[in-house]
């Protein structure tokens, strides 16, 4: 009798099952329709671990449902970096949607030059450049947290889930101004630098006034390094151009 060994197409292990009992993968993939489509779209925007769940839980209790992530359980909420680039689409759409002229990042130079293109850019790639202005703040929190045992990219981790709620502020701040025709970005600032320091704060120890003061520091000079450092790849692209 002529018996055919299954394997898997993912990792080529002997499947004797549906599924391959060493990575999951199953035997058969459905083909993708628009069902599998409605289906991945309801799996990012579901209450229950979803989008809406997570922003719930990062509201409410940031500090102690962001060190569940890195510590204990990274299943309840969306993956950070997913989270962070589908936070500032949310508010690029919202804010060309409502023709919000004073954005997250401004910059009032000529886009001819270097650093006006840089900064173009950042105003169109919100998703990525907060991951790397939340590089700049995550090496000052570890920085000033250092006795603290986080490593850098879990504070990183961190950052992209604060910095993602930052961009939902922002995005209502839109909203409102965009109905209402009153200038709010500058609030809507102010507003989410609260709370990343209030979620910094509660991330580290929530119950010394110092985290408070120490997140503050670390986010304003990762802001500021962040901005130097685009202004100096631009004067250093300038100088560098024929």
């Amino acid at each position: 009798m002529l018996i055919t060994t299954i394997t898997c197409s993912n990792c080529h292990n002997a499947v004797d099952n549906n599924f391959c009992g060493n990575c999951g993968q199953p035997i058969q993939i459905k083909r993708i329709d628009k069902d599998y489509i409605l289906h991945e779209i309801w799996h990012i925007l579901h209450f229950d671990k979803g989008i809406f769940y997570t922003i719930k839980e990062l509201l409410i209790r940031p500090g102690q449902n962001v060190k569940e992530f890195i510590a204990t359980n990274r299943s309840r909420l969306v993956k950070p970096v997913i989270f962070i680039i589908i936070t500032s689409l949310i508010y690029t759409l919202t804010s060309n949607f409502f023709h919000i002229e004073k954005g997250y990042v401004n910059f009032d130079g000529s886009k001819q030059s270097a650093i006006g293109l840089i900064f173009s850019w950042v105003q169109h790639h919100y998703g990525y450049a907060n991951i790397i202005m939340g590089m700049y703040i995550a090496f000052w929190s570890k920085l000033f947290f250092s006795r603290y045992n986080y490593n850098f990219f879990e504070i990183l981790i961190l950052l992209c889930f604060v910095m993602g709620v930052g961009m939902l502020i922002f995005a209502a701040f839109a909203v409102i101004e965009g109905l209402t025709k009153v200038s709010l970005m500058n609030i809507a600032g102010a507003v989410a630098i609260l709370y990343a320091i209030w979620a910094i704060g509660q991330f580290f120890d929530a119950k010394k006034v110092s985290s408070y003061f120490k997140a503050l520091a670390a986010y304003m000079l990762g802001m500021i390094v962040f901005s130097l450092s685009l202004v100096l790849l631009g004067i250093l692209i300038d100088f560098l151009k024929p």
